[in-house]
């Protein structure tokens, strides 16, 4: 697979040429500079190629972070075997320009000078200047209007080798890290993969936008994805922005790690674990920072974990440190454990023969001598698993009793930690509008909640 890496002085339009070439809001975009740290990659198809595009920080920044985004930006060009250079030409070429230029120059890898922000060719008159940066004929283009990007694509195929790669079949897994800021998500995510991938710094919001990483591990593909940390109130807009990335790199996961440290835990985080847990994906809970809890607090702070976490005592709990890279693979055999369960499917000969068990240890609602009746049960869907259960009324099941189902089907089923979903259907005879001996005034009023369940 091609790659290619995108570099430029602060507030070029890196990441919206990035989101444009991509097809999907995919980076963090706004007006003012530093907002991209990380480097950030995205898969577009161009004539063909499978091409993964990296969206890099803005170099030459002048701020505390210059370095560190240096640094990425350079493991981006390790792998690229083409590189553009986006510049604003209508602003004029600056310092940081000709410094990028000067690095590029270094490395050694084919350089594409492309003007950004030319909207129309009156604007072309700006080129000229870009023939001094020493990379030849710029290519102009409108990252916002989509002008100009084929003539830069084609381009920058002039630098490809031939595509002899065979496309796995095998879907990667997706697993993302949420958390609140600075509780080790990134710093996970680097000793999980042996590398400095993403930026990790002690102050909190580091982490700017959701950061996709291809791994691969003992044959399997893994796409891991190192999210914002999300605060209960965000102090700017791009925080709320980068929140709402992280809301959907969770609904984009199979697997989510919710990172917490072991001192602070709280409502923020039961909160955050109910919204991966509503989208239907496996959550984990994986405290860190394990290594700084004293040897004689170990058992009092797991038994304070345990009260803290009853809310989402479903979940698995890993204990790590990513220092000393302690408890690092029970996080990733975990996953893969919950994963495989989140795919599975039951037949429906065992699914019944297990309902016939259930409904003998514990007794059915019954309301005013009018008792639930299940004729059957059936896996509908997986992934999160999800089971019609066909009875006579609907309105007769409790929460008390969906609740012993769903238990049930975790500890009998195999199926721990995974979220279950139950959909209850009426048939038969007493089916509402079809008469039988269940009298509408008999029954309770409908429930205005709707009837499939979620756990």
């Amino acid at each position: 697979m091609h790659k290619v890496a995108i570099v430029g002085r602060p507030n070029v339009g890196k990441s919206s040429l990035f989101n444009r070439l991509v097809g999907r809001r995919e980076a963090v975009v706004a007006d003012f500079p530093g907002v991209t740290r990380d480097a950030k990659e995205g898969l577009m198809m161009y004539q063909n190629h499978r091409i993964i595009l990296i969206d890099t920080g803005g170099l030459w920044s002048g701020d505390e972070w210059e370095q560190a985004i240096r640094e990425k930006a350079e493991w981006a060009m390790e792998g690229a075997q083409s590189v553009i250079f986006l510049t604003d030409p209508r602003e004029g070429l600056t310092t940081a320009d000709y410094e990028v230029a000067d690095w590029l120059r270094k490395l050694g890898k084919p350089v594409i000078v492309a003007a950004n922000k030319i909207d129309s060719p009156k604007h072309e008159t700006y080129l000229a200047e870009l023939w001094g940066l020493g990379f030849g004929d710029p290519v102009a283009l409108s990252a916002e209007h989509a002008r100009g990007l084929d003539d830069l694509l084609d381009r920058v195929m002039l630098h490809l080798p031939a595509d002899t790669e065979d496309v796995p079949d095998i879907a990667p897994i997706r697993i993302s890290f949420i958390g609140r800021p600075n509780v080790g998500k990134s710093s996970l995510l680097n000793a999980l993969t042996g590398s400095e991938r993403v930026i990790v710094a002690d102050q909190p919001g580091t982490t700017r936008d959701s950061v996709d990483v291809e791994w691969d591990y003992a044959g399997q593909r893994f796409v891991l994805v190192d999210t914002a940390g999300i605060r209960k109130r965000p102090d700017t807009s791009i925080e709320e922005y980068a929140i709402e990335r992280s809301k959907t790199a969770i609904e984009r996961s199979d697997v989510i790690w919710l990172v917490v440290n072991a001192d602070e835990i709280g409502d923020h985080e039961l909160k955050l674990a109910n919204l991966a847990y509503d989208s239907g994906k496996p959550v984990i809970v994986v405290v860190n920072k394990w290594d700084l809890v004293p040897d004689e607090e170990l058992k009092r702070t797991e038994r304070e974990l345990s009260e803290k976490l009853h809310h989402i005592s479903y979940a698995p709990r890993v204990y790590t440190s990513a220092i000393n890279e302690y408890g690092i693979h029970d996080m990733l055999a975990e996953a893969m454990k919950l994963y495989e369960k989140w795919q599975s499917r039951v037949p429906t000969s065992e699914l019944n023969r297990w309902l016939g068990i259930w409904t003998m240890k514990q007794r059915v609602p019954n309301f005013h001598g009018k008792p639930l009746r299940m004729y059957f049960m059936t896996q509908v869907e997986t992934a999160p698993p999800t089971f019609a259960v066909f009875c006579n009324r609907a309105e007769f099941v409790t929460r008390a009793y969906e609740g012993f189902l769903m238990n049930r089907i975790r500890e009998d089923l195999g199926m721990a930690g995974v979220p279950v979903r139950l959909k209850w259907k009426e048939k038969g005879p007493y089916k509402r509008g079809k008469g039988g001996d269940d009298d509408a005034e008999d029954a309770p009023a409908p429930r205005k909640a709707s009837r499939a369940a979620k756990s």
